[in-house]
């Protein structure tokens, strides 16, 4: 995205979806469109966890090797209630984000019609260490 378009975004700013290992910032238009009406339909702030990332920072955090992120198409929406849950997923659908991903503490967003599509899926819960 251009400068230009940055500034007709209502409810982000360039700098939540920027890699945090290298500073790149490769965001597809759609995809921001469609989250920043996605924020006006939720009527709550969005939180980005993760925008853009590159392939260093991706494999770091143990993204797919085929992540949407690594072509700025996805984005994970934080999420630490139910309501705001219902909410995300309700209007993500009705939006028509091809891709949705599931996971305790975040909401995975993605328009990246090279991978199959549609889908949603769930993320597994990380397991608890055992206490001794």
């Amino acid at each position: 995205m251009t400068e230009k378009d940055w500034a007709k975004v209502k409810y982000f700013k360039k700098a939540e979806f920027v890699c945090p290992c290298c500073g790149r910032c490769e965001m597809d238009k759609e995809l921001i469109w469609k989250l920043d009406l996605l924020r006006e339909l939720v009527g709550k702030p969005l939180i980005i966890e993760s925008g853009f990332r590159c392939e260093k920072h991706n494999k770091e955090i143990g993204g797919a090797d085929n992540s949407a992120h690594l072509r700025g198409k996805a984005a994970d929406i934080r999420c630490t209630n139910s309501l705001l849950r219902y909410k995300i997923l309700k209007y993500a659908f009705y939006i028509g984000f091809p891709r949705i991903g599931i996971a305790k503490k975040f909401i995975h967003v993605d328009i990246d019609r090279n991978l199959p599509h549609p889908r949603i899926w769930l993320y597994p819960a990380k397991k608890k260490k055992k206490r001794r």
